[in-house]
């Protein structure tokens, strides 16, 4: 018997963390399915191994006769942008690119295959040119907007570090914990609006020859 493969689904394949809340106790369901890992996946004439953000391969799920593939890596092979929508529940695939905005020596531009940007950033909030955003959460916190996503770029993690430190600074930082050298970045600072938490770090697995920021915002 020929298996289905569905790309959608979701929830086994954009590793992201999503809070309780999101989901109400009636829309999950308790299923039994298996890892598959007989399943070999080719995408346009080339053998092709699933990854997740940190190079661990993934696995295929088979579920009552139909075989689930992970989106995200699926959607990175085929160069189409993956990203989930907390506020609707939604996973969206292809979303159309936003302009990036830059700051502190960043170069401007539309990056083609990135995900929209966040609505809960503030617009001045600096992104490079090229970044590429992944697992990507909006909702509130404390009453505050925030978001929570990753994105990748080729830009240097030391001038990425000290460009956000620099606008932190003019956000009015009044408690800050930051490190920045060549080779990765931690910022953990906050302000009488805000709060930020930033990681940036080589990429790995199929971010592999780029650096990888991880961004966890609230405020305005």
């Amino acid at each position: 018997m020929k298996r289905k493969v569905a790309a959608t689904a979701a929830a086994i394949s954009l590793t992201l963390t999503v809070s309780a809340g999101v989901y109400a106790a009636s829309n999950l369901q308790e299923i039994k399915a298996l890892l598959n890992n007989k399943i070999g996946i080719v995408v346009n004439g080339q053998a092709y191994t699933p990854k997740d953000g940190n190079g661990k391969t993934l696995a295929p799920i088979t579920y009552n006769g139909i075989t689930y593939l992970p989106v995200r890596s699926i959607g990175e092979a085929l160069n189409t942008a993956v990203t989930y929508d907390a506020a609707t529940s939604r996973v969206i695939i292809g979303d159309a690119a936003a302009p990036a905005v830059s700051s502190g020596g960043s170069s401007t531009g539309t990056p083609a295959d990135s995900v929209k940007r966040p609505k809960s950033l503030p617009a001045d909030f600096p992104l490079p040119a090229d970044a590429k955003i992944f697992d990507l959460i909006e909702g509130s916190a404390t009453g505050k907007p925030s978001a929570t996503f990753s994105y990748r770029t080729k830009q240097s993690l030391e001038t990425l570090g000290n460009t956000y430190k620099d606008y932190f600074v003019q956000k009015g930082a009044t408690s800050k914990s930051e490190e920045v050298s060549a080779s990765a970045f931690s910022i953990i600072d906050a302000g009488s609006t805000f709060s930020v938490t930033l990681d940036g770090a080589p990429g790995t697995g199929s971010h592999q020859g780029f650096n990888v920021v991880q961004v966890i915002w609230s405020g305005e």
